[in-house]
């Protein structure tokens, strides 16, 4: 028999909450958001920028797409379906580290609108949208995993970009421009942002 249904799960309220959490860490816990074509250097720039954080003694952890596929997401294609329960999963996980008063970095195509919109209204202001707005062609000419050029032949079915849609973001927090900006550039202006919104407490 099945008892694992909505009737029998009830929220149990813990004594620590995040605010207890973010004062502990004297830093607020926030979701960057990081969504781009393939290749257009959003693992690149959010582990610069894990870096830089770290330096400066705040907590960080960064979602990598390709690593939770590792575990987490294993098992789930690149259909529009999977894609949509890949962001589903990784928008819960992401809820709990801003939970724990994370700075949270997520690598992801996440190409559908409708899905980061869905993290937006879970998240509200702890969510930050950073667009890695990089020409499909630049992306292309670079792909460092070779997927495009599989994706070109044909061994590769529903890639973004080649015969499955991107959707870019209306109003992001952030757009960074990887084909004219050095990742350095990239880093301190999101850097930037994040100390003009107070999102990063300083002493």
């Amino acid at each position: 028999m099945n008892i694992n249904n909505n009737a029998n799960i009830v929220w149990h309220n813990t004594s620590i909450s995040r605010d207890d959490r973010e004062q502990l860490l004297n830093q607020k816990g926030i979701l960057l958001w990081f969504t781009g074509f393939s290749g257009s250097g959003k693992s690149t720039v959010a582990n610069a920028l894990s870096v830089k954080l770290h330096n400066d003694s705040y907590l960080t952890y960064l979602l990598d797409g390709d690593n939770l596929r590792h575990g987490l997401n294993a098992g789930l294609g690149f259909s529009k379906e999977d894609r949509i329960e890949n962001i589903r999963r990784v928008k819960e996980v992401s809820k709990l580290f801003v939970d724990a008063g994370i700075i949270t970095l997520a690598t992801f195509v996440s190409p559908f609108r409708e899905d980061r919109d869905s993290i937006r209204e879970l998240l509200g202001d702890r969510f930050i949208e950073v667009f890695v707005d990089c020409d499909l062609e630049v992306c292309e000419d670079r792909d460092p995993k070779g997927l495009y050029k599989k994706a070109r032949t044909g061994l590769i079915k529903d890639f973004t970009g080649i015969d499955s849609p991107y959707e870019k973001p209306n109003n992001p927090e952030i757009t960074i421009y990887t084909h004219k900006a050095s990742i350095d550039q990239c880093v301190e202006q999101i850097v930037a942002y994040l100390k003009e919104r107070r999102y990063l407490i300083t002493s």
